[in-house]
Order: C-alpha cells, then sequence, then structure tokens
C-alpha cells in the first residue's frame, strides 16, 4: 500500500483525478480506478487522468474512463491536463500525446483553456437505429472518440436509457460510442446533453461530444456560422470553432478549467 498524489480538477463541468507520474512510478489497476471514481464512496470523477514523459512531446496523457478502461481522448481532460501544466511546469502552450494522436493546448487567459484536436473523421449521416419501438435518426462522427448525435427539439426524459440502448447497440460494436442529444438555439448556438461511454450515465459536460455536435450542426446546415457556443447540462458554456473548405480543419475547443483540490490516496 502507498499514498499516490492527485489533483482534483474540473473542466467546464467534467471532473478529473490528475496522477503526476513523469518518474513512472504508478501503476494503476482497473479495481483502482474504479473504485476512486465512484462518486459518494471515494473521490469521485469521470475519469482519471495519468501524465508520463513524451519522448516527442511536451507530455503524454493515458485517460481510463471510470469502468477502469483505457481510450484514446477527451477534450475536457486534455483542457485540464493544460491548465495544470501552466500551473507545475510553466507551460501556457503545451503539446500533448494521446492515443488518439498530438494535440496542441493554451491557456488563454486566467481559467481559459483551449485545445487544438485531431481533424473529425467517419462521419456518417442519417443512420436509422430502431429501440424500443421508436426509430431514431443518428450522426456519426469520430471527434478522437466515436459520437452518436441526435439533434432533437426537445431531450427526451430519459437520457440515461436512452443513451444507454444507442451506446450498446449493434450498430456500433464491439466499441460501442458516446451519445450526445443536440437542440439547436440559433445560428450560432447549440445545447447539448451527453451519456458518456465508459461513464455509463449522463455527464455535466463532454468536451468531444460538444466538438461532436458542433461540426455536425454546420455540417447539416442547422448552424451557419463556424465559431458555435455549447451550452452544456452544468451550466457552463464551451467555444467550438473551426475551418470548413470541405473537410473540417484547425479544431478548437475552449472552455473553463480550474483545481478544485489536492489530496492522496492509498492503492
Amino acid at each position: 500500500m502507498k499514498d499516490i498524489d492527485f489533483v482534483k480538477m474540473s473542466g467546464s463541468g467534467n471532473d478529473f483525478i490528475v496522477i503526476d507520474n513523469r518518474q513512472d512510478t504508478i501503476t494503476l489497476r482497473p479495481e483502482f480506478i474504479k473504485e476512486v471514481c465512484e462518486r459518494k464512496k471515494s473521490v469521485g470523477a469521470d475519469g482519471v487522468l495519468l501524465l508520463e514523459k513524451s519522448d516527442v512531446n511536451d507530455l503524454k496523457m493515458r485517460i481510463f474512463n471510470p469502468d477502469g478502461r483505457e481510450v484514446e481522448m477527451c477534450g475536457n481532460g486534455a483542457r485540464c491536463v493544460a491548465f495544470w501544466a501552466k500551473q507545475i511546469i510553466s507551460q501556457p502552450r503545451i503539446k500533448i500525446e494521446t492515443k488518439s494522436g498530438r494535440i496542441e493546448a493554451e491557456v488563454t487567459a486566467g481559467e481559459r483553456v483551449r485545445i487544438k484536436l485531431n481533424d473529425p473523421r467517419d462521419i456518417k449521416l442519417k443512420l436509422k437505429l430502431d429501440l424500443q419501438g421508436r426509430t431514431y435518426e443518428v450522426n456519426f462522427i469520430n471527434t478522437g472518440v466515436p459520437h452518436a448525435v441526435i439533434f432533437t427539439k426537445e431531450f427526451p426524459q430519459d437520457i440515461k436509457g436512452v443513451g444507454e440502448s444507442i451506446r450498446y447497440h449493434k450498430r456500433f460494436k464491439p466499441e460501442g460510442t458516446n451519445v450526445d442529444f443536440v437542440k439547436i438555439k440559433s445560428p450560432d448556438t447549440i445545447s447539448i446533453r451527453t451519456y458518456e461511454r465508459g461513464v455509463e450515465d449522463e455527464t455535466m459536460a463532454c468536451g468531444t461530444g460538444a466538438v461532436a455536435a458542433a461540426i455536425l450542426a454546420y455540417h447539416t446546415s442547422l448552424v451557419n456560422k463556424k465559431q458555435i457556443s455549447v451550452e452544456t447540462k452544468g451550466g457552463e458554456v464551451l467555444k467550438v470553432y473551426f475551418e470548413c473548405n470541405g473537410s473540417f480543419k484547425n479544431v478548437w475547443l475552449e472552455g473553463q478549467v480550474r483545481i478544485v483540490y489536492k489530496g492522496k490516496i492509498r492503492s
């Protein structure tokens, strides 16, 4: 048994346990990740971010969902890491290695952080899914992790139930998908509710989901601006901006980040 130092951080409603492993002394067991992410019984978080040295970038970020599984990318998590980097290693601009590729990040002012994501891929429109006696029209995109996006006039009353059904639908096997329900509010503003794979529930925000929703809203002509405000369940507004000349490039995600507290937890 040993004590592990951690920082609890929040990025626009997503909360994370951030652990510095640049000295390569920590091995995280799936059971440990599940325990520390469980709310009311431990620290509680939407995931664990393990920071390591990188041979080609400033830092390497490994991302673990509350189910203990390592995943490729987390937008709000990357913004938290960039903010942490400025506090600890005094770098306002940072290149972060992830399983989905390198991303660039910058602390723009105060607690606002923006990241440049890899170009989105695998866009598929108007997929028909039959669920519980109803047909849903779903759009798909990968913004570092897979997202199924549903545009709706009203959010489902049972976000978790509907989201879970789509997340595990055979169309998205074997990896599954995150699920975003999106309302259009104006030509440059959308509202989003997200069921996150790995968390297996609705979360207060999702960075890659905000990007997925904004890009698909533009791609399907539901909005006409290339800078989109994304209202999250947690109440904070994320900004997504991009270029589009036949394909989507230079995709950025911006929002607030803060350190909640620092502590130790026994492994």
